[in-house]
């Protein structure tokens, strides 16, 4: 989809010229005023480290289990600040970063992962509607498309391996035609609707939302209150923050790419910086010519890939394509903001629907998001038990988190379950090398990634072997 060249006469940095280098879904005067940080001492039966999707849903699934649990939720600075309220709305049903990835790399349990991965998207929308969570959700679907021809032979013969497993429920191929008739691009070959198992949000209000629900139910919240240690403590754990202290009887770490209290859980995930733009509100002419009707969510296919969707009030969200890993790892407010990525966006952009032309952006930001070499979470204990981690969603953990948050509060209660059960949960991914090899082996797969959307999809001898050892990077 990335056009090989800006002619002048498509000077396409010139919709970016009112854009406010600020997430849009965070820029909103109705935001909560944020919780008191803690000062002093407290206790409580558990203490959850983020204020994340990966924290909130843990605390809130927590008191639905257990009213009587006494929950506190710790969270550096805002609740929803990072990649919980930068991200794109998609909300997949996919606990495996996707069926191919999923399927790769568990398929003796891919017919359970993807049960469980839908009654989780199930139990989202049910969560949203029981605490009156006004997120604006849509369980709309989402198409992939094939932007390449090779690529919408590759989506017809997925969809047919897909139909002889069992797994294409709700699924369906489009031609070029029909994929068309649902979104127009003359870019659009064909196409892979998914019918159930994505719906589109406004992710900051989803993470706002069950942040009032939590407090709805009793948890005790503190932001701008980072956790800086974890250690032992009697029958239990203590975290220390910089004015206080909390003691607890079990700790649930949902701190995702911000270095883990487990040390030895850092080497599993590397910051991926990602980018977004967002239009501004299109006219009813504008979302004509588009025929985006049924208002689903978009992917193109491509290794370095596109996400594209509707807000509730038409504007179009644009994404992805770079992934930005900064050599060392740091996570730094600086890498937030690329203008050179946001000019690729925009000529991308288009390219792909020439027929916006004119229309301006308003807000382009980015951020990080964690990402692990098998691209989907990882889980564990520490402690003896006593402090459970999920991390690793590599950019789908909108959904996802909820599941984690299962398998984390699973893990303290020392229950045996269906998701503790499960090979996903019990083995982990192989961790990260030390720099400089990590900023070289990830430079050469981004570059062999690129190399190969150009060529037809053919995958170098670095891709292939990465391949055979199950080891990767992704946005």
């Amino acid at each position: 989809m990335a056009p090989s060249a800006m002619s002048p006469g498509n000077d396409w940095t010139k919709s970016l010229s009112d854009a406010q280098p600020v997430p849009y879904w965070l820029d909103d005067p109705g935001r909560p005023r944020p919780e008191p940080a803690l000062t002093g001492a407290e206790t409580c039966d558990l203490l959850v480290v983020g204020g994340g999707y990966s924290g909130l849903w843990t605390a809130l699934n927590a008191k639905e289990r257990d009213p009587r649990a006494d929950v506190v939720l710790l969270e550096g600075r805002e609740v929803g600040w990072a990649a919980s309220g930068r991200n794109g709305g998609f909300c997949a049903a996919t606990l495996t970063h996707g069926l191919p990835n999923g399927l790769a790399r568990w398929p003796g349990e891919i017919h359970r992962l993807q049960e469980l991965g839908a009654r989780n998207l199930d139990g989202i929308e049910a969560a949203v509607a029981r605490h009156g969570i006004d997120c604006e959700f849509e369980r709309t679907g989402e198409i992939d498309v094939a932007t390449e021809t090779y690529q919408a032979w590759e989506l017809r013969d997925w969809y047919e391996e897909m139909r002889r497993k069992g797994l294409a429920d709700d699924i369906e191929f489009l031609d070029a035609e029909a994929v068309r008739a649902q979104v127009d691009s003359p870019t659009f070959q064909a196409g892979l609707w998914d019918h159930r198992g994505v719906a589109m949000l406004h992710p900051a209000k989803l993470a706002w939302g069950l942040k009032r629900a939590c407090r709805d139910l009793g948890v005790r919240i503190h932001e701008h209150t980072p956790a800086l240690d974890l250690k032992p403590y009697g029958a239990g754990m203590a975290v220390r923050t910089p004015y206080g202290r909390v003691r607890a009887r079990k700790v649930a770490l949902g701190t995702n790419i911000f270095p883990s209290l487990v040390r030895r859980v850092r080497p599993y995930t590397v910051p991926v910086y990602d980018y977004a733009l967002m239009t501004e509100p299109l006219t009813a002419d504008r979302l004509g010519a588009l025929g985006w009707k049924n208002r689903q969510g978009l992917g193109d296919s491509a290794n370095q890939f596109h996400y594209f969707r509707l807000t509730a009030d038409n504007r179009i969200l644009w994404g992805g394509y770079d992934a930005i890993y900064p050599y060392g790892g740091r996570v730094r407010a600086e890498y937030d903001d690329r203008p050179e990525t946001y000019a690729k966006l925009a000529g991308h952009f288009f390219t792909c629907f020439p027929q916006l032309e004119g229309v301006r952006f308003t807000h382009a930001w980015g951020g990080a998001i964690d990402t692990c070499s098998r691209f989907s979470a990882f889980f564990g204990t520490a402690h003896g038990g006593k402090v459970a981690y999920a991390a690793g969603y590599t950019g789908l953990g909108v959904g996802a988190t909820r599941f984690g948050a299962d398998v984390m509060l699973d893990l303290l209660a020392g229950r045996r379950t269906e998701r503790t059960e499960l090979e996903m949960v019990r083995r982990k991914p192989l961790p990260f090398p030390p720099e400089p090899l990590a900023w070289t082996g990830i430079a050469l797969t981004k570059w062999s990634l690129a190399r190969a959307d150009a060529h037809g999809g053919r995958r170098n001898l670095w891709l292939r072997t990465m391949d055979r050892l199950g080891l990767g990077f992704d946005s």
